[in-house]
């Protein structure tokens, strides 16, 4: 059981930042290495917005891995270790189904639906290049997404983190090879990209394999001994996390959405705004760090009833989020030409893309503080709730972005506004949740 002191709590945090800033790192990496590669940024915002489409497809399987990291933690709580093993085996088991399906829509819907709503023909077949070859990892994804959410529920944060090390480090030594072909192998551009990330999230995925194989909860919880698919708890995982799968899908599809209107928009305002989104990804170091802890802390008190804890939960959280946020992201505020110039040197984009980051910065402070009222709903398993502030967040920010974009036409810097009225629209909502729902008879 999870301490509720500083020192627990950054514990369990610090490990997931660090999972979380390396894949920012991988992410920069790949924007700064196609920026390079091809001058006329054509494979930068192709390699953007074919990596959103895939990212969207990923935030799906990570939905129902959050579902079964909250039903393990909760069972951790309860101290009822026998159901871990099947909560895990149908965790697997789900995943694959959901991947396959992922995987099929890709390969077979994506390529006309894709080419239906570019307005820039060359670069939906860039995009495509990029996502065909992408969706592969989404068999590595399944298995690694299953581990990740057993030892999150555990607090065993430190494995994740290594699986990011392994999976960086390799990225950014395939990207260099394959995109600009060194060593003997062939250039490949963009699709050098494409097949770093995917090769590289296979390593990881080998790693947890064999971790968990060798790893003492596989004895101490009995985690093979009672490893199976178990029709009850698929129904609670299903309970617990299709609305968490769905609220991740449609956040992400969400923002998918958006650029794809930006596209529509001219090449310039893509650019300029897949600069703000490489850059973005630094700021959800601590946000998602603390996120996941948020939800292991929440399921895990309330598995031990201590309902009289969950304040001083989210009051640490929230201190702690602000302080790496500032750590994390200061530069947006403070220097963000030199951020952008690092992802893109192109002059013709850095003005614009630093005057938008800078204005977009706070909207993150807002994100940051508003976030843990929402994980904590997440966390006592009322996912249904919480699925339904997302749709109407979600609502809310698309009718506001198509107001902005395609009936007002106002200049990108204004259109990039919406993230204001998202993070606002999600704290009121959650915050309101908490304090005038009696939500706790609902627990899971």
């Amino acid at each position: 059981m999870l301490n509720l002191n500083y020192k627990t709590i950054l514990k369990v945090a610090l490990p997931l930042m660090a999972s979380s800033f390396i894949q920012s790192i991988v992410l920069l990496t790949d924007a700064a290495f196609i920026s390079r590669y091809d001058k006329t940024s054509l494979s930068f915002d192709a390699v953007g917005n074919g990596g959103l489409i895939y990212i969207t497809m990923f935030m799906a399987l990570v939905g129902l891995s959050d579902g079964s990291q909250i039903i393990i933690a909760r069972r951790i709580g309860q101290n009822n270790t026998n159901a871990i093993g099947r909560i895990f085996g149908t965790s697997i088991i789900a995943h694959l189904s959901l991947a396959l399906l992922l995987f099929l829509f890709i390969q077979l819907v994506m390529p006309d639906f894709l080419m239906s709503y570019s307005k820039h023909k060359d670069l939906g077949r860039l995009q495509l290049d990029f996502i065909s070859i992408r969706s592969y990892a989404l068999f590595f994804a399944l298995f690694t997404l299953s581990i990740q959410a057993f030892f999150l529920a555990n607090g065993k944060t430190w494995v994740v983190l290594i699986a990011a090390l392994i999976n960086a480090s390799s990225n950014i030594v395939l990207d260099y090879v394959l995109i600009f072909g060194k060593f003997g192998l062939p250039e490949m551009g963009l699709k050098g990209a494409a097949w770093a990330n995917t090769i590289s999230d296979g390593l990881a995925m080998t790693f947890l394999v064999i971790f968990i194989i060798f790893s003492a909860e596989r004895k101490t919880m009995q985690l093979f001994k009672h490893f199976s698919f178990n029709f009850k708890s698929f129904l609670e995982l299903f309970k617990v996390g299709s609305p968490l799968m769905l609220q991740s899908f449609i956040a992400l599809a969400t923002w998918t959405v958006f650029f794809t209107w930006i596209e529509q928009v001219g090449k310039f305002e893509l650019t300029v705004s897949q600069n703000i989104r490489s850059i973005y990804f630094l700021a959800f170091v601590p946000i998602f760090g603390f996120s996941a802890t948020t939800k292991t802390y929440i399921s895990q008190y309330i598995g031990r009833k201590e309902f009289h804890s969950l304040k001083k939960i989210q009051q640490r959280i929230q201190l702690l989020t602000i302080l790496f946020l500032l750590f994390f992201f200061h530069g947006a505020l403070f220097y963000p030409e030199f951020l952008i110039n690092m992802v893109n040197p192109n002059e013709l984009y850095s003005e614009k893309s630093a005057e938008i980051l800078r204005f977009v910065a706070i909207s993150i402070f807002l994100y940051g503080t508003v976030s843990v009222y929402f994980q904590t709903i997440n966390g006592s398993g009322n996912t249904f709730a919480s699925f339904i502030i997302e749709v109407i967040c979600v609502g809310v920010y698309m009718l506001s972005a198509f107001l902005l974009i395609k009936v007002f036409h106002l200049d990108i810097f204004w259109i990039w506004s919406v993230e204001y009225i998202y993070f606002g629209m999600l704290g009121l909502l959650s915050i309101s949740y908490l304090y005038f729902f009696n939500w706790q008879k609902k627990i899971v």
